[in-house]
């Protein structure tokens, strides 16, 4: 079975690409997530902090005080909370380029317009075969209204597009008032790709110590149904490629996915919980499943199940949003 794809003008043997996380944070684990037959990878985030924390020199002042008062350590991040600082990333990356052939995508998670963007020409110069933006902001004050912030994202993302020459995907999260308004924005702006979704890490109580602590819990199978939606409405309105992340577990998962409209699927949770071999269980249950159905290609799968051969897509979602509330009986 012919599972072939294409991200980001990137030709892949398969859809299933390791996302970013652990499994991409030495070169052993990018090793072995190639043995593994992944199509490609994606490291962790280069975070537009570290970059300024290591070029202004607040890194070292931050230290010095950081023990002053109880509350200070949760203002700053210290240097334990990132594993590479930015040239130890850069040169991860190199090294990494060198000891794989599979294509690598860097990332890079920053949402102001500014000098840390300049990192985006140093990372193409390691040879890396594409770049991540991942657009993770919240806001937090009733000043930052929605095109604001859409308007900063677009400027950050025109900065990186000048910076580099590699293709560009970005990372989103669902909270835009208008998603494919937006994602139009960013492909005329020149993005290659986008990604769905961004996972927010939401903190937890402590009822102990009363102190906010982070909380991280893998995703599971119905994290999948918000990104089938979104694929389904995006897919066939542009030229540029949409992964999926979040909520590929199982076979099912994954081809929910492709017929909804994604080209590439991350995963990682499910690595995580259950190793590398994975990968090519997915794979492999994925093709069997194509035969039996007598399909010719996963390319004929893709989109199959979209809005775009829906013959009103508006009257559909509104007419299924009534009938799930009509349906319920306690």
């Amino acid at each position: 079975m012919n599972l072939q794809t294409s991200y980001l003008g990137l030709d892949l043997p398969h859809p299933f690409i390791v996302g970013a996380s652990p499994l991409g944070s030495t070169v052993d684990r990018v090793r072995a997530a190639e043995d593994a037959g992944a199509a490609a990878l994606v490291f962790h985030s280069l975070f537009e902090e570290q970059i300024e924390h290591h070029e202004s020199g607040l890194h070292a002042h931050v230290e010095a005080y950081a023990e002053s008062f109880a509350e200070a350590s949760g203002y700053f991040s210290s240097a334990v909370d990132y594993h590479y600082g930015p040239e130890e990333y850069l040169e991860h990356l190199a090294q990494c380029r060198k000891a794989v052939d599979m294509p690598l995508i860097a990332s890079l998670n920053g949402t102001t317009p500014g000098g840390w963007t300049h990192y985006a020409r140093q990372i193409a110069e390691t040879g890396v075969d594409a770049l991540e933006l991942n657009l993770y902001y919240q806001p937090r004050t009733d000043e930052e209204y929605g095109a604001l912030i859409e308007a900063n994202f677009i400027e950050v993302v025109g900065k990186i597009r000048e910076a580099v020459s590699l293709p560009l995907a970005v990372k989103l999260s669902p909270f835009f008032t208008s998603l494919p308004h937006f994602v139009r924005r960013l492909e005329l702006d020149g993005a290659a790709g986008v990604v769905l979704f961004n996972r927010f890490y939401q903190p937890d109580i402590d009822l102990e110590s009363l102190q906010l602590k982070p909380s991280l819990h893998l995703s599971d199978s119905s994290e999948l149904l918000l990104r089938l939606r979104w694929l389904a409405m995006l897919h066939g309105r542009y030229e540029l490629s949409i992964a999926c992340t979040g909520g590929i577990h199982t076979r099912d998962d994954a081809l929910k996915a492709v017929m909804a409209g994604a080209d590439a699927l991350q995963l990682v949770s499910c690595l995580l919980q259950k190793g590398l071999g994975q990968i090519e269980e997915l794979r492999r249950e994925v093709a069997f499943w194509l035969e039996e159905q007598e399909y010719e290609s996963l390319s004929q799968a893709r989109g199959s199940m979209s809005y775009l051969h829906a013959p009103n897509p508006e009257a559909l979602e509104r007419a299924n949003y009534l009938r799930i509330l009509q349906s319920w009986e306690a």
